[in-house]
């Protein structure tokens, strides 16, 4: 047989037979939902540390929430692990991401030191993520006092090929993801924002580390976050990591995780991180419980439904964090600041931010730069928008990027059409008229609105606000950040080191991909 006739052979064999897992594959389906009672969050009571340290404040301040603006990682860090290991009742925790890396280890091992005391631990993950650290996961679930639930699972719970096939055969249900980032202790104490589970999160990459944003607080929000956990907990969109994958939740991989992170954190005593923390101011506030909190009776907790999906030709009624926005940001007296990593405005909400200017009121943006980002796709989506923006009086900052010597080497070109988050700013924040802040996780672009579950804390409270302001007015300087404006319908970016007249600090390759990016028609999957 000639060499064209056996590649010929080969690759006829290589088509069928990936046409039949094709089949296979497409027609793995999950499971019968297992149903159950619904479960719902302790509630607070007597007697722990964190009863005794919340409630007194609490009757200092009737009826009121205390919220704390967390922007350094240290600190976001040590709160986390720090209340973790002060719980006594309860952890009840919420996240898109949860990283297989030092800080995610730590704070792995803290939740089954909780369930070793007696506390009840309920860890609820966006399997996009989790599905790769399933075994580890599903090891947790093993132990007596934790429960682990995944969002909108895949059926194949292991193999980059089955993950994607169902992708593919079974797009329009796994294109929906839950990107919700809560940390619930004893129904006492919360943190929410923007930050997942990872080193990059917390300030401890060696790599890219994100500017992020969180609000610690105690109060009836809590409880409000609480519920809002516990609609997601009980949703049919989540599913028990049991009945996905029965086989794994053993004693013995149990066993196994538990050994392991201890070892790991052993050693991770001595690494530079941890050992910096010692002296850092945060770490010891936190480590009292002693964190300065602003009171106030006005607040919300935004919170889309799990099933946020069926509302998919009405955004508005899909999303209560985008309902809750539209709103707050119409009603600005004066001005409206807007922080978001992945900014996608389309041209309705283009017409409306030129609007409030035209209606005589502040518009003011801060997202990545191209060069800061590394997902084309969004920044293509964006930047046909810059001009229409800035025509209309829209005020608009591109971050820099902040490069390591690693990114240097390999020429700064760690960057996909449709890769996961790496830009060195992922907060998600808006001020409004000084007064009002929202932290979130909600990105001002299209997957936010329409296809991911997202949430976020809207707080009246003009010291949180002005922290906000003074954070934006810090990442907007010259050095940190270029202002985009207009010179006769040609963009120009401003920045300390002079004014350049296309994209700056971006290569061809990173110029070329954001361009396809705007030439597909990708942009309501932004």
């Amino acid at each position: 047989m000639g060499r064209k006739s056996r590649f010929f052979l080969v690759g006829v064999g290589a088509l069928l037979m990936s046409a039949l897992l094709f089949v296979l594959l497409g027609c793995t389906t999950l499971p019968p939902h297992p149903g159950g009672p619904a479960v719902a969050a302790l509630p607070a009571g007597e007697g722990t540390r964190l009863d005794e340290v919340v409630q007194p404040a609490l009757d200092a301040h009737p009826g009121q929430s205390g919220f704390h603006l967390v922007s350094d990682g240290v600190a976001a860090f040590a709160l986390r692990g720090l209340s973790g290991r002060a719980a006594e009742r309860s952890l009840d925790l919420q996240y898109y991401i949860w990283h297989d890396d030092m800080t995610g280890r730590l704070l792995a091992l803290e939740l089954i030191e909780a369930a070793d005391r007696g506390v009840r631990v309920r860890l609820l993950l966006d399997d996009m993520d989790a599905r790769a650290k399933n075994f580890a996961i599903a090891a947790l679930a093993a132990h007596p006092n934790i429960d682990v639930r995944l969002f909108n699972p895949f059926a194949s719970r292991q193999g980059l090929f089955g993950k994607g096939m169902e992708a593919i055969t079974s797009f329009s249900r796994i294109n929906h993801r839950m990107h919700n980032k809560s940390w619930i202790v004893d129904n006492r104490f919360a943190i929410a924002g923007g930050r997942n589970i990872g080193d990059e999160y917390f300030s401890a990459s060696d790599h890219v580390n994100f500017n992020d944003l969180d609000l610690a607080f105690v109060g009836p929000a809590v409880e409000e976050l609480s519920g809002s956990f516990d609609r997601y907990w009980n949703s049919d969109q989540v599913y028990p990591i049991e009945s996905l994958s029965p086989a794994a939740v053993s004693t013995e991989a149990l066993e196994a995780l538990s050994a392991a992170a201890r070892a790991y954190a052993a050693e991770a005593v001595q690494t530079p991180y941890i050992l910096a923390m010692q002296g850092h101011d945060a770490v010891a506030a936190a480590r009292a419980m002693a964190l300065p909190m602003h009171w106030t009776t006005s607040w919300q907790v935004l919170s889309d439904a799990p099933d946020k999906a069926r509302f998919k030709d009405s955004p508005m009624q899909g999303s209560a964090v985008l309902a809750g926005l539209t709103r707050a940001v119409d009603a600005a007296a004066s001005d409206v600041t807007l922080i978001s990593p992945y900014f996608v405005p389309g041209k309705a909400g283009t017409a409306q931010l030129t609007g409030l200017v035209a209606e005589g009121r502040q518009v003011r943006i801060l997202t990545n730069s191209l060069a800061a980002n590394d997902v084309a796709a969004v920044h293509g989506g964006y930047a046909g928008y810059r001009k229409a923006l800035l025509a209309g009086g829209v005020q608009l900052w591109e971050l820099k990027p902040e490069r390591t010597a690693d990114d240097a080497d390999d020429g700064g070109e760690g960057i996909s059409l449709f890769g996961s988050s790496g830009a060195s700013l992922h907060s998600k924040a808006v001020l409004i008229d000084d007064s009002r802040a929202f932290v979130g996780s909600f990105n001002l672009d299209p997957r936010s609105v329409s296809l991911n579950c997202e949430q976020g804390i809207l707080v009246d409270e003009p010291v949180i606000a002005a922290e906000l302001a003074a954070l934006f007015e810090t990442m907007t300087t010259p050095t940190a950040a270029w202002r985009v404006s207009l010179d006769e319908d040609a963009l120009r970016w401003n920045g300390d080191n002079g004014t350049y007249q296309r994209e700056p600090e971006a290569s061809l390759g990173r110029r070329f991909q954001a361009r396809l990016a705007r030439w597909l028609p990708v942009e309501p999957l932004l």
